[in-house]
């Protein structure tokens, strides 16, 4: 089984942030200026000290030149952050209201808008700092510091944060696109499944529960559970943690969240953050969250303010991408080990039954007048028979058999119906 991630929590909810990288970039951008204004002041003091005063002279005169540029940084950087981000912002609420309001997850995320954003941040305080650095009196023989190294950082900086900003601008745009978003769903979808892909799929057999651990603190979605932490913990007290709530489970205070098999129950104190509760789901350790989401782009598609059946084809491609993926995987339970091999924690994993009901259920309801999705599910329908064994088989065949009669229920004519009811993975091409 694979080894627990201890950092993996903390790394993920500094990802659900967007504060710590530029928090980061300013930093970084302070430590930058001490150091090349250092260099600056020990050129100088070399030159000085081997009486090349000329060579400080043309120092200081490209320094000079340079002065312009890096005042109109700090002027404008700051400008230029606000108007971008503020029309980008505009953009991204366009998108959320068209697609779905959780692809905003996918902005937060996204590792190019955080280091586009420090850089800007960083230039701007990185040129306030140098500009700040410059001499009044322009004595070759008695100036400290001449920003010449800084200067041409800061104008290096400047041209990485151009070049940042045209990678920003392209991200943004595929934001935008639907055909990028629910890529970028199922990428991360794939993310979480590589994390269960040792499951066992079969819950031990446990010894009798001693002990029941209440969940602690405010109400919330359950966004992750700090498994290195509850697999040193069961260990230590010789037991075996079994996790009630499913990850994505809406939790509140008082109810179980965790049972203990066999040993000692641990103190309150010790299972304190062991669980992170958020007010949404996130994809750190929730493998049906993917799905959720491409339902939810699906079913705002076929609404009749929208309607737009390809855009739910789309979604059904995904779909029918990810559970083709784990169609012969095992599912139902999740097991942490020890060092030493023995189970220590037990998680739940949906099961193969509720991943395919999560991902057809829904848009199932709305194929009455999209000969389209009707179809373009026949396929997918097919494709998962052929790739599951008989035991799963079971919701495919019963899908197939609801979807055929919600076309025969609302769809009067025999040759519409049979339209509609042929398989074609592109819907109607």
């Amino acid at each position: 089984m694979r080894r627990p991630r201890p950092l993996s929590p903390l790394r993920e909810h500094l990802r659900d942030t967007f504060w710590f990288t530029p928090a980061v970039g300013l930093v970084g951008a302070i430590v930058l200026a001490a150091v090349v204004l250092t260099l600056d002041n020990l050129v100088v003091e070399a030159l000085q000290e081997d009486g090349e005063y000329g060579t400080v002279s043309s120092l200081i005169k490209i320094a000079e030149d340079a002065k312009s540029i890096i005042t109109t940084v700090g002027s404008a950087m700051l400008t230029f952050i606000g108007v971008v981000f503020s029309i980008s912002l505009v953009a991204l609420q366009m998108a959320s209201g068209q697609f779905s309001p959780r692809v905003v997850r996918l902005y937060v995320r996204s590792r190019i808008t955080k280091a586009t954003f420090a850089v800007f941040l960083a230039t701007f305080l990185f040129a306030l700092l140098v500009q700040a650095s410059y001499e009044s009196e322009a004595n070759p023989r008695t100036v400290s510091t001449v920003p010449f190294i800084s200067g041409i950082t800061c104008v290096v900086l400047v041209l990485v944060s151009l070049v940042l900003f045209i990678a920003y601008v392209n991200s943004t745009i595929r934001l935008m696109r639907v055909s990028h978003v629910v890529d970028r769903i199922t990428r991360e979808a794939f993310r979480v499944l590589d994390r269960y892909e040792h499951g066992s799929g079969d819950a031990p057999d446990l010894p009798e529960a001693v002990a029941e651990a209440a969940h602690q603190g405010r109400a919330g979605v359950l966004r992750d559970v700090h498994i290195a932490r509850l697999v040193r913990i069961a260990r230590r007290n010789r037991a075996v943690f079994r996790l009630v709530p499913r990850i994505g489970d809406f939790v509140v205070p008082g109810t179980p969240v965790l049972t203990v098999h066999g040993g000692t129950t641990p103190s309150r104190r010790a299972l304190r953050h062991t669980m992170t509760v958020g007010v949404e789901r996130t994809y750190h350790q929730d493998p049906a969250f993917g799905l959720r989401q491409l339902s939810d782009i699906a079913l705002r598609a076929l609404s009749p303010a929208v309607n737009d059946p390809t855009t739910a084809v789309q979604c059904l491609d995904r779909i029918t991408q990810f559970l083709a993926v784990i169609a012969d995987r095992p599912l139902g339970a999740l097991l942490h080990r020890d060092a030493k091999g023995e189970v220590r924690l037990v998680q739940e994993l949906p099961e193969w039954t509720d991943l395919v009901d999560l991902g057809f259920s829904e848009i199932r309801g709305c194929v009455e007048g999209n000969p389209q999705v009707s179809r373009r599910m026949m396929a997918a329908l097919d494709d998962l028979w052929w790739l599951a064994d008989e035991e799963r088989r079971v919701p495919l065949a019963r899908h197939r058999a609801l979807l055929v009669q919600a076309v025969e229920r609302t769809v009067p004519e025999a040759a519409d119906r049979a339209f509609a009811l042929r398989p074609d993975r592109q819907g109607i091409g």
